[in-house]
């Protein structure tokens, strides 16, 4: 009895986006765009903080590291997508399958708990200036990181040894454009009522307490704003909050808007075209998001560019000055 119950699945086939091969192609290059200005606007973002000493503080050290969670997020699955897209195959090994799925699961969970970390760092600035310092020094800062990453990867080994738990022995088509943990606990051989039960219980809590924690800080905010004389004052609590406000709507939005709704035996292609927008296009949107309208960014840019223009001239002028002393040689 126990050898029927094995896995004999060796290979996922993903469903992908389209069949049609021209819309494959065309997919193909607009992926393929996005992915690399992903990857370069969130790069940009981190090599400018790093090179700013005045941007070397708490909200941009978090920052840095949401830049950085973005550029792993949409590796774990745009390359396969683009590979995929370009084959016109969407097969995939069981054990490739399962790594997609943790790593995702727990770069998404990350994601989550950073954004209440975040919420809490504007929390603390605006409602206790005086303190901030202390309060969010640097020790602070690399142990609220911390949790944030280990909580993702603890999570993601219970979600994922929670599926794995299952045999794999029948259909093996997924209808997604990468191994989503719930469609792939779909195809297992078994009850998984239980398993489905614990994840949406795990799910809930990383859903509600961050949120909890960032509802817990606007309200704070808004309370504290509320109360300035300073209309300046105003402006500028409201401009640091913005951008990570409108972040949260993005993210919260559309994954809730994924795992709560009405599930069906069958993977609808709705599903897939929520998911386009969280993990293709949300990642695209941050870095402009964050950088559009921030004034410490601009200000950043602006003298990096300044001190590349001053290397570029004085190289210049050190060329020019070996030429002249070679014609009077």
């Amino acid at each position: 009895m126990k050898s029927e119950n094995l896995t004999s699945i060796t290979e996922f086939i993903l469903v992908g986006l389209t069949s049609h091969r021209r819309s494959q192609i065309l997919l193909f290059v607009i992926i393929l765009l996005i992915y690399t200005l992903t990857v370069t606007g969130n790069l940009g973002i981190i090599m400018v903080i790093r090179a700013d000493p005045h941007l070397h503080t708490p909200m941009y050290f978090f920052l840095k590291h949401f830049a950085g969670l973005e550029i792993c997020y949409v590796t774990t699955s745009m390359p396969q997508m683009l590979a995929h897209l370009w084959a016109g195959n969407g097969t995939i090994s069981f054990r490739h399958c399962t790594a997609q799925m943790y790593v995702s699961t727990c770069l998404g969970t990350v994601e989550f708990l950073l954004l209440g970390v975040m919420a809490y760092d504007r929390y603390l600035a605006i409602c206790y200036p005086l303190v901030y310092t202390i309060a969010m020094g640097w020790d602070r800062q690399l142990q609220l990181a911390s949790a944030s990453w280990a909580g993702g990867f603890f999570s993601g080994l219970i979600y994922v040894a929670s599926v794995l738990r299952h045999p794999y022995c029948g259909p093996n088509r997924i209808n997604h454009f990468y191994c989503e943990l719930p469609l792939v606990l779909k195809l297992a051989c078994a009850d998984t009522h239980v398993t489905e039960a614990i994840i949406l219980v795990l799910a809930g809590v990383i859903l509600a307490s961050p949120l909890a924690a960032i509802l817990t800080s606007y309200t704070g905010i808004l309370s504290t704003v509320l109360q300035m004389k300073s209309t300046a004052g105003r402006r500028k609590a409201f401009s640091t909050c913005g951008s990570h406000l409108l972040v949260v709507s993005l993210f919260y939005g559309t994954v809730v808007s994924m795992f709560l709704r009405p599930r069906s035996s069958s993977a609808s292609d709705v599903d897939k075209q929520i998911a386009v927008f969280y993990v293709v296009i949300t990642p695209l949107l941050n870095p402009i998001i964050y950088t559009l309208r921030n004034k410490d960014i601009h200000a950043a840019v602006a003298k990096i560019l300044q001190r590349w223009e001053g290397l570029k001239t004085k190289e210049k002028h050190k060329v020019i000055g070996v030429d002249v002393a070679q014609g009077i040689a």
